[in-house]
């Protein structure tokens, strides 16, 4: 995310951040204007913690589309985010939605975020169910197990996981698998 901050900043590209808590939102926008001053940030909204309805995802879409964002950020935590960006992909007008997770609070400086070496190691969901077990023991119990007996089947030629099926679905023609 800083990294797109930086690089955006030269090239005037404008940003949108969705999710999390106002609070949250304007800590997270002041620290990046602070370190990114040339940022263009066109927008924020926390959106409520309960299910939307079908008219508050409209007026969203269209605040969104307002804004001129080329790039959503949107931190709802895993699988909410993915669950509304794949919703939402199609009323959206941004060239990209990017689900950030605990970013906001990392960036906001409300979370201490792991280490650079646990993050390069592959180990930072470890140093984040240490800091917080309560809250994500659930989550990571169900995950870890899964996406590594995925990788296994997958690294021994038991399941194949090919891109154009993830990107398209399964019945997407060749033709449209070849774009990306």
């Amino acid at each position: 995310m800083l990294s797109v901050f930086d690089v955006g900043s030269s090239k005037g590209l404008r940003h949108f951040l969705y999710g999390a808590t106002a609070e949250t939102l304007e800590q997270l926008q002041a620290r990046l204007l602070a370190k990114f001053p040339q940022a263009r940030i066109v927008g924020s909204y926390a959106p409520p913690f309960r299910k939307l309805s079908t008219q508050e995802e409209t007026d969203i879409a269209d605040r969104l589309n307002r804004s001129g964002a080329d790039i959503i950020w949107v931190g709802l935590s895993s699988p909410k985010q993915e669950l509304w960006m794949a919703r939402m992909r199609d009323s959206l007008e941004a060239s990209m939605l990017i689900g950030v997770g605990a970013a906001f609070d990392f960036h906001a400086g409300l979370k201490r975020q792991a280490p650079r070496f646990i993050q390069r190691s592959g180990f930072e969901w470890a140093f984040r169910l240490l800091c917080e077990p309560r809250r994500l023991w659930r989550r990571y119990a169900l995950v870890v197990p899964t996406f590594i007996s995925l990788t296994a089947f997958q690294r021994l030629g038991l399941r194949k996981f090919p891109i154009e099926d993830a990107v398209f679905g399964s019945s997407a023609p060749k033709a449209a698998a070849a774009k990306v």
